[in-house]
């Protein structure tokens, strides 16, 4: 049984920093790809970033780069997003998602991960 299990999430002020994990179980963590998605309230959840398989290639949203650094640690089975510099916008149940890959690429869809945590809230006050 695959599960990926966020957490980390939290009240913070704006300015602050969280860092999010997602252990991932069920799965050959190293075969996967890995992303990291958010919903705000009253919105469509939206990507944020996504890392390959072998660590060597990521991506992230405009809204949020130079701020938040994806990695993931495959020793521990574990993907983290590093969140600096936190804003009000970024307010939002944060999500990560799995997705089998050979090819090294990182994706940046929703409809292409296959698994899915539950999320973990972060709210960011102003």
């Amino acid at each position: 049984q695959v599960q990926l299990v966020e957490s980390g999430g939290g009240l913070v002020q704006a300015g602050d920093s969280l860092r999010l994990s997602c252990g991932a179980s069920g799965i050959t963590f190293s075969n996967y790809a890995m992303g990291w998605f958010r919903q705000a309230p009253g919105k469509e959840r939206e990507f944020v970033a996504a890392i390959n398989l072998r660590s060597d290639n990521t991506r992230y949203a405009d809204s949020v780069k130079g701020r938040f650094t994806i990695s993931r640690d495959k020793a521990k089975n574990t993907m983290y997003l590093q969140m600096n510099n936190l804003k009000p916008e970024d307010t939002a149940v944060y999500y990560c998602a799995a997705k089998w890959d050979y090819s090294g690429n990182v994706y940046g869809k929703e409809q292409e991960y296959r698994y899915w945590g539950q999320g973990t809230q972060v709210t960011v006050s102003s």
